[in-house]
């Protein structure tokens, strides 16, 4: 019960466990990092048939628990490091010595800050698997036009190929959540790799202006770092009508945008 205090729930069934690891590549040389190990209740599986798992648990006592099973039963967590720590402050690249894949359970407050822990070293990751709520998996995997279409979206998207592998109800968890959760499956790279973006900071922050005020076209938005003539200047050459909106554009005229902008951009 511990680490619900922390915003996480445990993937108690193991009906779901099997679930969620069909839905995962699982090749024998694959490194994986898993995010809030718990009880070990996916670690184990993640590390069958000699895989390497580096599980990262923020809740002391857990790790603790996890780390002398460890020791106590070593033919039973063969290649599993425990790593007692706050994921937000672990240098995963550095953990890792190479390329990984990313296994979690995030708790659902601080799902957003590790997603982008995460894009900070995309360079040395193969794919990302992890738990959330529903609606913010939604939000993660929505195109252009749809109502979840904002910053979280785009910025994910940037990085990864997003989509919904599965959806979970509150009763796989113990204790069940007040939400429904979801399996995010993202591939690495996203569209970002084809945009020939230099900037890659700069351009997000970019993106989360232009989606500041949701209620308000790109041009109301940008005018706090441009001209309202040079906004309608290079609306214009990116094709787009004055009165656009953040959420109608994909990534390519994000980018078509943020270039005719140029200098003026944050």
């Amino acid at each position: 019960m511990a680490r619900q205090k922390m915003g996480q729930h445990f993937l108690g069934s193991p009906g779901w466990q099997k679930r969620i690891l069909n839905t995962l590549p699982l090749g024998a040389d694959d490194l994986w990092i898993e995010i809030g190990a718990g009880h070990g209740e996916m670690t184990r599986l993640l590390a069958a048939k000699g895989r390497r798992v580096i599980a990262i648990e923020a809740d002391p006592r857990l790790a603790a628990n996890l780390q002398e099973a460890v020791r106590a039963r070593p033919d039973e967590w063969p290649g599993v490091e425990i790593v007692a720590g706050d994921v937000l402050e672990l240098d995963l690249a550095k953990l890792a010595g190479g390329k990984f894949r990313v296994y979690g359970n995030l708790p659902y407050y601080i799902t957003s800050p590790i997603l982008h822990q995460l894009f900070g070293c995309a360079n040395h990751i193969l794919s990302i698997h992890v738990m959330m709520q529903f609606e913010v998996a939604a939000r993660i995997v929505a195109r252009p036009g749809r109502r979840e279409y904002g910053y979280l979206s785009a910025a994910c998207q940037f990085y990864a190929r997003p989509e919904l592998a599965l959806k979970i109800p509150p009763g796989a968890f113990r204790p069940p959540p007040k939400v429904t959760s979801a399996l995010v499956r993202m591939a690495l790279p996203g569209e970002g790799a084809s945009l020939g973006v230099a900037d890659e900071a700069k351009f997000l922050k970019f993106i989360q202006l232009c989606f500041g005020h949701k209620r308000k076209t790109l041009r109301n938005n940008l005018l706090t770092i441009a001209s309202d003539q040079s906004i309608h200047n290079a609306l214009a050459s990116c094709g787009l009508r004055s009165d656009a909106r953040a959420e109608q554009l994909p990534l390519a005229q994000f980018a078509k945008l943020f270039a005719a902008l140029g200098a003026t951009t944050p």
